[in-house]
């Protein structure tokens, strides 16, 4: 089998048009083609002009003679197979030995999944409701904004705060071991659309991933594991160094050999509880910034220029980085063509925002967080968890400017850069539910945040023409790109540094940034779990 890549087509080609180019470039006859299958497709609109870059999987007759005839190429070679190996262990131990999952993110789920199917029957405990009921608890506070639920929320409840987002499916980690094919087939077997698995970015969107997270759920039910909703983890017991057991809020003591912590990155209340028990904490870099709104329309012509609205295409995403005379970068985060801007807290009296996209991404404006590093030396020292208390001040303070009612603070991108409060919208309708109130975000954000912002506009809109669209609407605040605060572990064991069968992991624990690389790391470390047997 051989590999082609970047093998362009325009976007208006045909079915036919594929299998001519790779006899083209193969120097081949068509009898000579056994068998072509696309492996990925991108969109590259990089150099004025819009086309489809495919990645090709081709059988040939007599692959030796056409590798010799085309000679050295860096597109052309031969395939290597993108096989994951699971650990396999079927294994019968007493209930109390059982593997603890505190977490049904993609992170705890997919840990959840190969631990099940190795026999090992995990608990898994998840503070919130199943995803059913969770979205129906979140729709109804963005519709009424009076009934917020402290522990059913975006951050929340089966699925994890991926849930709520765009449902983005890709990632830049390193996978030598092929876990994210695998995990794309699983979704798609769980219900996802099929072409993630050849899509370059692809994505899933909210309303076909809590019919995908259900369906993992009921494969670990099925194999003998068991997931409880509403059952919120309020202490551990940590003895000579080993976490032996865990303590429910209702005052239940759950005993297991092994406890998974995939928290995500808004279980505040977890974090300071571990530290209480003298889990060690390292601070690390995150990010806050504000949602920023275009019309998509504007997005899709400055991106695909003639192409824009064709439906082969889709809605434009975009990404930018700009390194500022601040020292600080601004850069675009969950990205969301199409899609809206939504009430993200996971605590009373506070205002969080996020972006969420449908899989058809069919919303009239473009959303993305317009994010700025913000650093450990920025905290006071000698504090590893001083992240969070910086994040929650923002919270607060965009809380009360929205009129303390889960109301967001808004502003327009051109009084954003002329230093003044907004009094009201221009053409592009802000879509944060349960609504906002116009003001001015230099009252919430920290000065480097805004100057930061302020010289990256600019820059951004030179590769993205009309960026700097004075109407163009800035939300705030945005403050859970990550977490503040990583968990040490140890590199072969993945067990916490000083505590063990304790493993920290996912984004909660520092580990991964998104879907994908939440549940790789699960994945890691049920492997993990499964090699000590």
């Amino acid at each position: 089998m051989l590999q082609l890549s970047q093998v362009l087509l325009p976007v208006d080609h045909q079915e036919d048009d594929l299998r001519r180019a790779v006899v083209q470039q193969l120097g081949a006859r068509d009898e000579d083609i056994i068998s072509l299958k696309v492996k990925q497709r991108a969109i590259d609109a990089r150099r004025g002009h819009v086309e489809f870059s495919f990645t090709l999987l081709v059988e040939v007759k007599d692959e030796a003679r056409v590798l010799k005839r085309i000679g050295k190429n860096p597109r052309i070679g031969p395939a290597t197979e993108e096989i994951y190996s699971e650990v396999a262990q079927n294994v019968v131990r007493s209930a109390s030995a059982r593997p603890v999952i505190v977490g049904t993110g993609p992170c705890g789920l997919f840990c959840g999944l190969l631990l099940a199917r190795a026999g090992l029957k995990p608990l898994l405990l998840e503070r919130g409701k199943a995803a059913g009921d969770r979205a129906r608890d979140v729709t109804g506070f963005w519709r009424r904004g009076w009934d917020f639920n402290p522990e059913s929320n975006v951050q929340f409840g089966e699925g994890g705060a991926g849930t709520f987002s765009d449902g983005k499916l890709y990632t830049q980690i390193r996978d030598r071991e092929h876990r994210i094919p695998w995990l794309l087939r699983e979704m798609v077997a769980a219900g996802a659309p099929e072409d993630i698995l050849i899509k370059s970015r692809p994505h899933i969107g909210t309303d076909r991933l809590i019919k995908v997270v259900r369906h993992v759920r009921e494969e670990i039910i099925t194999l003998g594991g068991e997931v409880r909703f509403g059952a919120r983890v309020a202490d551990v017991v940590i003895e000579d160094g080993v976490m032996r057991a865990l303590t429910l809020a209702d005052g239940e003591t759950i005993e297991g050999s092994r406890f998974i912590f995939a928290i995500g990155h808004s279980s505040r209340d977890t974090f300071y509880m571990l530290h209480r028990h003298g889990v060690p904490f390292e601070a690390k870099p995150f990010s806050i910034g504000v949602r920023i709104e275009h019309p998509q329309k504007l997005i899709d012509r400055s991106l695909y220029g003639k192409w824009a609205g064709d439906a082969r295409l889709g809605s434009a995403p975009y990404k930018f980085v700009a390194h500022c005379g601040t020292g600080r970068a601004a850069y675009s985060f969950c990205m969301c063509p199409g899609g809206l801007v939504v009430a993200a807290t996971s605590e009373p009296g506070m205002v969080v925002t996020n972006g969420m996209s449908s899989y058809a991404r069919e919303e009239s404006n473009a959303n993305s967080g317009f994010m700025v590093d913000v650093r450990p030396e920025d905290m006071p020292a000698g504090d590893v968890l001083s992240g969070i208390e910086f994040q929650r001040n923002l919270e607060r303070r965009a809380f009360v400017l929205g009129g303390g009612n889960y109301h967001a603070p808004a502003q327009l991108l051109g009084d954003f850069l002329a230093g003044r409060a907004s009094t009201g919208p221009g053409k592009v309708l802000p879509s944060y539910e349960p609504g906002v109130v116009w003001s001015n975000l230099c009252e919430v954000l920290p000065e480097y945040t805004i100057e930061t912002i302020q010289e990256a506009i600019p820059r951004i809109d030179k590769n993205l023409p009309g960026f700097a669209l004075d109407e163009a609407v800035l939300t705030g605040v945005e403050t859970r790109s990550s977490s503040p605060a990583r968990i040490p572990r140890d590199a072969q064991s993945l067990q916490c540094t000083g505590v063990k069968h304790f493993y920290p992991a996912g984004e909660g624990a520092g580990y991964a940034g998104g879907i994908i690389s939440a549940a790789a790391d699960g994945m890691r470390v049920a492997e993990a779990i499964l090699r000590e047997g």
